[in-house]
């Protein structure tokens, strides 16, 4: 949690080969959330970039502007451009990354960061495509290429593209809390938090046009989180066998209905803990869950820490 009325410096470091549209989206994002962030770009080397597309742009710093951030961002690059080897500047570059400072990796950056030795050990993601290339070159990395990103504390890695606006809006809901990142997802109107992985990005034949997803049912779950949600009422709303509504809603969504079900209880809890003084066993109930262990150990293991600790923590800056 950043203390109220820090400013966190952000450098966003572009390599050749930059993707325009990642570039932008730390100081899209960030910037939103007005006077909590300053988003600067930065080479390695302090000279023009070349673009993925057919411009070359004129960044305004060099990696000297990496000694002092708080937050450094690695924006993606065209697999094309990616290093067999780190070049001498872009190592050099790194190495001026504080110890303290965080560092973010959207899509391919994560390759930069694995070349340098940032990943060994820990878990991250990459754009699903380029999944088999990277556990080749990286094998000490544990990759986890169904996910949107992947908080490890200091490093965050994020997957293709737009999943470069998932990372960013965890940042500033890690930082600022929940109602803030919202705020900042109303401004630039994109979700507050994407359902599933990248699983449902994956080319896979395309479903019978006749026949429905499971959109609906989702939408009724959600207004229907207080009450037992089981997967035979689920597919009943979708009209399917639960054999065919499961395998319908992993393919669509990225994890099976429990998961999903665990994980929106776990984010209205969230809310929850935030935003009013319910007792842990009301905020259980008012989320679905059966009991506040119940609460407790699900919402440890998808945020490592306790809904009380949790709460101590957001509350904070209310």
């Amino acid at each position: 949690m950043v203390a109220p009325g820090q400013v966190q410096q952000v450098a966003v470091l572009a390599l050749d080969g930059v993707y325009p549209f990642e570039l932008g989206i730390p100081s899209r994002i960030l910037e939103a959330a007005p006077g909590l962030y300053e988003v600067s770009t930065c080479s390695a080397d302090g000279g023009p970039v070349r673009t993925a597309s057919d411009f070359v742009i004129d960044v305004p710093h060099g990696p000297e502007l990496l000694d002092s951030a708080d937050i450094v961002v690695i924006a993606s690059i065209t697999p094309a451009e990616i290093p067999a080897e780190l070049p001498g500047a872009l190592t050099g570059a790194l190495a001026r990354i504080r110890a303290e400072a965080r560092i973010v990796s959207i899509c391919t950056g994560a390759f930069i960061l694995a070349a340098a030795g940032m990943l060994d050990g820990r878990r991250a993601t990459t754009h699903w495509n380029l999944a088999d290339l990277f556990r080749r070159r990286f094998p000490r990395v544990n990759l986890d290429p169904d996910v949107l990103f992947v908080d490890e504390g200091r490093i965050l890695t994020s997957a293709g593209a737009a999943s470069g606006v998932d990372a960013c809006l965890h940042l500033v809901r890690t930082d600022h809390g929940s109602e803030i990142a919202a705020a900042v997802a109303r401004r630039c109107v994109v979700p507050p938090y994407r359902d599933g992985g990248q699983a449902q990005y994956i080319e896979q034949p395309v479903p019978d046009p006749g026949s429905a997803g499971t959109a609906p049912a989702r939408s009724w779950a959600l207004e229907h989180l207080r009450e037992p949600l089981d997967l035979a009422a689920l597919a009943r709303r979708a009209g399917m066998s639960p054999r065919t509504f499961s395998r319908r809603f992993t393919a669509e969504v990225g994890v099976s209905p429990g998961a999903w079900i665990i994980g929106q209880r776990v984010a209205r809890a969230r809310h929850l803990l935030e935003s009013s003084d319910l007792q842990i066993d009301r905020v259980a109930e008012e989320v679905g869950f059966a009991t506040g262990t119940s609460l407790r150990r699900h919402f440890h293991a998808a945020m490592a820490v306790t809904p009380s600790a949790y709460r101590r923590t957001f509350q904070r800056s209310r």
